[in-house]
């Protein structure tokens, strides 16, 4: 088996709540999860935002998983704010939605073959054909709509070995946080390919739920949108997780962790030694 390294060169993080993210911008992030791609390197990138961050306070399976994944970005503009009042000044919001927009616009030009795994058969369809529309020259070699249920083992092999022999680089994943992250880390050496949990991206981009307009993201109110066209599915999440996230902050703000917040240098695992490839 091939060692992979499970960090980049200069790779730093703050904490937000007490969980990594990475202090990263958009040229990085693409320029790094498109040469992990290149390689097929078994690599999971997760994106956070305080549903993320509060879920791995919370629960330690999931904040071991964030801690291992080889990127953390942060997806929701709290996040994105908070590094930036921890004195990470340049530190903006680095999203699920966006990234994959961003990685398939840079797919074709660098020679990457691109999957999705997940969400409902009609919305992967209406995804595929929005890509196939945006991106005419994108390489999309694996789409699969997994059942909404426990695999068994020998249905499983064969979704790590179709995903395999497909050549795939990127693989989107839209399984919903925490199952998505859970999923990719997982599989992470069974499968050669950077592995990407984008959340709701899949719908977005579908056009099966409609994204908050621009001044709503930037401002960071997306959250209030996603609660008013989903408020029966969504109200409860947002209630409680978003109550622990300012109590939290609060809590670090008072007690001086934003006085004293530094970057930290992370050129080995912050959990766990070297990961290995799978190859």
């Amino acid at each position: 088996m091939e060692e992979i390294k499970s960090t980049y060169p200069g790779r730093q993080y703050g904490l937000v709540a007490g969980i990594p993210i990475d202090l990263v911008d958009w040229p990085t992030v693409r320029q790094v999860v498109c040469n992990w791609a290149i390689a097929r390197e078994a690599r999971q990138v997760c994106v956070c935002d305080v549903h993320s961050v509060i879920t791995a306070g919370r629960n330690g399976s999931h904040r071991k998983v964030i801690e291992e994944a080889d990127m953390v970005t942060a997806d929701g503009a709290p996040v994105a704010w908070t590094l930036r009042r921890k004195g990470f000044s340049g530190q903006t919001r680095i999203n699920g939605p966006d990234m994959m927009w961003h990685l398939c616009a840079d797919a074709p030009r660098r020679g990457i073959k691109v999957g999705l795994f997940g969400s409902a058969p009609e919305t992967l369809e209406r995804l595929r054909a929005v890509m196939e529309k945006t991106f005419p020259q994108l390489d999309i070699s694996y789409c699969v709509s997994p059942p909404f249920r426990q695999l068994t083992h020998d249905e499983d092999n064969e979704i790590c070995d179709s995903i395999n022999r497909s050549g795939v680089g990127l693989l989107f994943v839209s399984l919903g946080c925490p199952k998505q992250e859970k999923w990719i880390s997982e599989h992470r050496g069974r499968i050669h390919a950077v592995m990407i949990g984008v959340g709701a991206a899949f719908d977005y981009h579908a056009g099966a739920v409609l994204r908050a307009p621009l001044w709503m993201q930037s401002n960071g109110l997306e959250w209030l949108h996603r609660l008013w066209s989903e408020p029966r599915r969504l109200w409860k999440r947002y209630l409680i997780n978003n109550s622990q996230f300012i109590i939290r902050t609060l809590y670090d703000w008072f007690s001086g962790e934003f006085d004293k917040a530094k970057a930290i240098s992370n050129e080995v695992p912050r959990s766990g030694g070297v990961r290995k490839s799978g190859k």
